[in-house]
């Protein structure tokens, strides 16, 4: 029996970087296309539960595709519930356009947050991303964003058929995949822990022509990590970063050590 794989991001269900996604996985299985039908980067795990949503039919590289009207995690439930009705095989999420390294962004990433839902169901998840080399390319209209995907197809489409056939290791959750701008066509894999950090957060304020304040979130990047994080992989050595993502976030303490603070 063919494998049903679903298939969601955070940059919109027309990004160009969901079309890659498709040609990456297509050839392992039956693939259906659930995301969201605007830009949602940054919503992390969000979920709508104070309206409705809505699904309208779409094409998205030449196949059918469905685009939800709300975040990631709510085209991730749709797409089980409303859409498919089953569990699929495999969930994956991306290629989102902007790398998801370090604690900053898994934990704000719609693209990681959509895998972590499917990984909430008992799903194996991969979230793919794809490194930029300037920020300001995150927030482009990416239905037409153009880049060179054919490393990271093949790339996620060997990890992806590995995860098919053999699932995820006990306690591994989702795949937190990330890829090089400037890739070579055999690139190495490392497999990394999270980095601490990679924005160095800062706030803007300015005014508006009535001389009222307002506010920019802001920040440089952190252009180093430590050896064996993915920030150090990506962003330093050029290499492929798998991150293993865990749902449970428990501290790995003896609880005795937290007795002083009760």
């Amino acid at each position: 029996m063919s494998k049903k794989i679903l298939l969601t991001n955070d940059d919109g269900v027309y990004a160009a970087g969901i079309r890659a996604a498709y040609r990456s996985v297509s050839p392992l299985g039956d693939v259906t296309i659930a995301a969201p039908a605007i830009q949602q980067s940054g919503v992390g795990r969000s979920i709508s539960i104070f309206e409705p949503l809505r699904i309208h039919k779409t094409i998205v590289e030449g196949v059918d595709a469905y685009a939800v009207g709300g975040t990631p995690t709510d085209s991730v439930i749709l797409g089980i519930f409303a859409i498919l009705k089953e569990k699929p095989d495999l969930l994956v999420s991306g290629f989102n356009i902007g790398e998801n390294i370090s604690t900053d962004t898994v934990t704000t990433s719609g693209t990681v947050g959509a895998a972590l839902e499917g990984a909430s169901h008992g799903i194996p998840a991969i979230a793919a991303s794809i490194q930029v080399t300037e920020e300001g390319l995150k927030f482009d209209d990416l239905r037409h964003h153009e880049h060179d995907f054919d490393v990271a197809i093949k790339v996620v489409r060997n990890i992806a058929d590995k995860v098919l056939k053999y699932g995820l290791p006990e306690n591994v959750d989702v795949l937190n995949v990330n890829i090089p701008h400037d890739v070579e066509d055999d690139p190495e894999i490392e497999f990394t822990r999270l980095s601490r950090k990679l924005f160095r957060t800062d706030v803007e304020e300015r005014h508006d022509p009535r001389g009222r304040p307002y506010y920019w979130i802001a920040g440089d990047l952190v252009p180093f990590g430590e050896e064996g994080t993915d920030v150090h992989v990506v962003a330093q050595k050029g290499n492929v970063s798998i991150t293993p993502l865990t749902l449970d976030s428990t501290a790995r303490i003896d609880f005795s050590e937290l007795e002083k603070l009760v």
